[in-house]
């Protein structure tokens, strides 16, 4: 199971991305990541949001926001979204890359939508 953080965050926020990619495009789509978010408190959260920006500029063709950057965008402990050893353990072999290196963990298919 993943947390509600994940699901009512960073997933709300990419189904949000999508909807506007397929209306208005990539120029557009990118313009929902445009702006710093607050930060929440809490630290995965927050690398997560960066995390996110930058894995769909990698996978859309656009450039990164700067704030992704930011080294307070880094999860400290590290999080890991599924609440099992079974499913950290995968997380620790399938995080993209641009989660791994702010310390968010989550498996294959973490980001699929139906």
């Amino acid at each position: 199971m993943s947390s509600p953080l994940w699901r009512f965050g960073v997933l709300q926020l990419l189904d949000d991305y999508d909807a506007v990619l397929r209306r208005d495009g990539v120029r557009a789509a990118a313009g929902v990541f445009a702006g710093e978010p607050d930060l929440t408190g809490h630290s995965g959260l927050d690398a997560a949001y960066a995390a996110l920006a930058c894995w769909l500029a990698h996978r859309d063709g656009w450039e990164a926001p700067g704030w992704a950057r930011h080294l307070d965008r880094v999860a400290r402990p590290w999080w890991f979204v599924s609440d099992s050893a079974y499913g950290r353990a995968w997380a620790l072999a399938q995080s993209p890359g641009e989660f791994r290196i702010r310390g968010v963990f989550i498996t294959d298919t973490g980001l699929a939508r139906a």
